[in-house]
């Protein structure tokens, strides 16, 4: 008897599908666009306020402690952002993603000596992919609040960009080898 109700609903299924199809699955892609930006930024944002307590706590000069204090202040307010964004756009919480627990695994696992150089390369390599995630969305996307979100913060994104190739400079970061990582 259940397949006899299942089996008119699945056609009914197929056919709105089929109806509707082309323009709603041009939607989805713009929806998937908009959950992989708040996914995305969502996890720079935790990754980055957990990355600055440990540049703090590890760095061995005063320029790669300050950055590390501002990330945690700057990213402190963002993620209340994000979060809030998240929610109004019906996102789950956010979360740190896989990729970027590997990135604080292997920076907390860093040694002092050779810390800040590796940190402050990972952050010229991390903010080169925020503002072109920023950048993407803010240009693109297509949950209105989001795509507000993102134009709003992309300035901040640059600003950090600068800052961390500046102080990568300053503590003889390598950062030609890492301008082509990801």
């Amino acid at each position: 008897m259940f397949v006899r109700f299942l089996a008119p609903a699945a056609l009914a299924g197929l056919v709105l599908t089929a109806a509707v199809g082309p323009a709603q699955a041009f939607a989805q892609q713009g929806m998937a666009a908009d959950s992989i930006f708040i996914q995305k930024a969502a996890s720079l944002g935790l990754l980055q306020a957990k990355l600055g307590k440990v540049a703090q706590q590890k760095g061995s000069s005063a320029s790669v402690r300050d950055f590390g204090k501002r990330m945690v202040a700057d990213y402190t307010k963002a993620n209340e952002q994000l979060a809030t964004g998240a929610k109004q756009a019906a996102y789950p919480a956010p979360v740190l993603l896989r990729e970027d627990r590997q990135v604080y695994d292997r920076l907390a696992r860093t040694g002092r000596n050779s810390f800040d150089q590796k940190y402050m390369a990972e952050m010229v390599t991390q903010y080169g992919n925020a503002v072109r995630l920023y950048q993407q969305e803010s240009d693109g996307g297509r949950v209105a609040s989001l795509k507000q979100l993102a134009a709003t913060m992309l300035p901040t994104m640059q600003q950090h960009m600068s800052l961390a190739t500046q102080t990568a400079g300053s503590v003889g970061a390598d950062v030609t080898a890492v301008a082509g990582k990801r």
